[in-house]
């Protein structure tokens, strides 16, 4: 349950950071509010998830998730523009995800 529960929390803070960028800096009520409750709702169930997965395994994860998908939302939403570095950048972090769900004990404790 506990990857379950990451799984939200992974979910909630990419739909709070893709609303922190249509808050305008927090002057558009929706978005801020989107905001607010994503990140509540992520750090509600990052901290349910912790009870089974190691904080260093839980947040790699997380983060890491959370940049690839914001970094793919960003191009396709909001038309930022990814050279070559960005991609190859990305790709490490989803190598070192991968490596960590596949090949470590830690992940599976």
């Amino acid at each position: 349950m506990a990857w379950v529960y990451l799984s939200i929390a992974i979910a909630a803070e990419i739909i709070a950071t893709t609303a922190l960028k249509s808050s305008e800096s927090f002057t558009r009520l929706w978005p801020s509010l989107i905001t607010a409750l994503g990140y509540g709702i992520a750090f509600y169930f990052l901290s349910l998830s912790l009870r089974s997965i190691p904080i260093g395994i839980a947040y790699a994860v997380w983060s890491g998730v959370g940049i690839v998908a914001i970094s793919i939302i960003a191009w396709i939403v909001f038309k930022q523009q990814l050279d070559l570095p960005a991609l190859l950048g990305i790709g490490l972090i989803v190598a070192g995800v991968l490596v960590i769900n596949i090949a470590s004990k830690s992940a599976h404790l």
